[in-house]
């Protein structure tokens, strides 16, 4: 009802105005103006051309200053700080530009509206101000195209050997995270061995899954680099950190990578922000279902490297979780398994009688 009712007033106030301008031109005839005669509408239109630049300039400059703290959130990374900077020096030079191009305009509007007794002047070119408005744009393009660059570069460049590595896998509609053990090596997977216990599809027969965990929130450490190793199992989904400004899609049947320093734990961005229930957020940004909203995934940034290293401590490998697997391990290497996931020796006898596990 409300809708119907704004739309019967803008129509009202359209209809008013038509009106008005009839009207305008009939008083005009009745008067009997010479042909050559302009309406005195033609100065009005022109000041409130000026008018509305002048409030638009004003209004534009200061809802930009009130709002400015809720622009971005705050930042967590170390190259975050890069692109950020990047940001605002690409505003401020559109800014710029917009400021400039939009004053002319409407000033031009103003200035060059029609007077009696006034002939316009005209010239076929100004090669001095072609090759400024040329030259000038494409040399600022250029440096912003340029820093670009060469922080993408740095951004997207290999992680360090020492990285944390994590692999973080999308699917309909839930995120999971698979964290190497003490090698900080991801064992190799395959599509063709999920089911429903195994939805990573861990290739158990390669020794480097052994000690794999999975976890159900991403953890980080703060101050050590962390190398992202990201896949999606059905259709496209895209990893969203926007504390951390990571952003890069999850595809299926390829890995992509992303490499950042967190430099904010979940402590210090409660403290910052004054929430004591601040907490980083993952979230897909890639439409890939219904479902598509519920795919968040809670993010803790651990205060110390030490911290981060105790809670991988803590947690116990997918293997061990699920001693029937032990099934798809090699016969001779399965003690070796059994040793490197902490399964408990004396679990061996019900490892043997367990029926074996039937790959897809």
């Amino acid at each position: 009802m409300l809708t119907l009712i704004m739309v019967f007033g803008v129509l009202l106030v359209i209809g008013i105005l038509y009106f008005i301008f009839r009207i305008g031109n009939l008083v005009s005839l009745v008067k009997g103006k010479e042909e050559d005669e302009v309406s005195s509408w033609n100065s009005i239109n022109a000041y409130l051309f000026l008018f509305f630049m002048i409030g638009s300039l004003v209004a534009f400059f200061w809802y930009s200053y009130a709002t400015f703290d809720g622009y971005n959130l705050p930042v967590a990374s170390e190259h975050g700080e890069v692109t950020d900077y990047l940001f605002w020096v690409t505003m401020a030079v559109t800014v710029v530009a917009f400021t400039l191009i939009f004053i002319v305009m409407f000033w031009f509007t103003f200035k060059y509206r029609y007077e009696k007794g006034k002939k316009a002047e005209f010239f076929a070119d100004d090669h001095k101000l072609e090759i400024a408005w040329t030259v000038v744009p494409a040399i600022v393009l250029a440096l912003l195209i340029f820093s670009g660059l060469r922080a993408w570069n740095d951004i997207t460049d290999e992680a360090s050997k020492d990285a944390a590595v994590i692999e973080v896998i999308g699917q309909q509609f839930l995120w999971t995270a698979r964290y190497p053990g003490k090698d900080n090596l991801l064992g190799k997977h395959n599509y063709k061995m999920i089911d429903a216990s195994n939805e990573f599809g861990l290739d158990l027969s390669e020794e480097n899954t052994w000690d794999d965990f999975k976890s159900l929130e991403l953890h980080l450490p703060k101050g050590k680099e962390v190398k992202l190793v990201i896949r999606a199992k059905d259709v496209l989904h895209s990893v969203f950190l926007p504390h951390f400004r990571v952003k890069m899609d999850a595809v299926p049947g390829m890995h992509t990578t992303f490499k950042f320093i967190a430099t904010k734990s979940t402590a210090d961005m409660r403290s910052e922000t004054g929430n004591p229930n601040f907490n980083y957020e993952m979230a897909c940004t890639e439409i890939c279902g219904r479902g598509h909203f519920s795919m968040r995934f809670p993010v803790f940034v651990h205060d110390t490297v030490e911290d981060y290293e105790n809670w991988l401590k803590s947690q116990e490998a997918w293997l061990k979780q699920n001693p029937d697997y032990l099934k798809q391990v090699p016969a001779e290497k399965r003690e070796a398994a059994i040793v490197k996931a902490g399964i408990p020796a004396d679990s061996e006898t019900a490892i043997q009688q367990a029926p074996a596990v039937t790959l897809n």
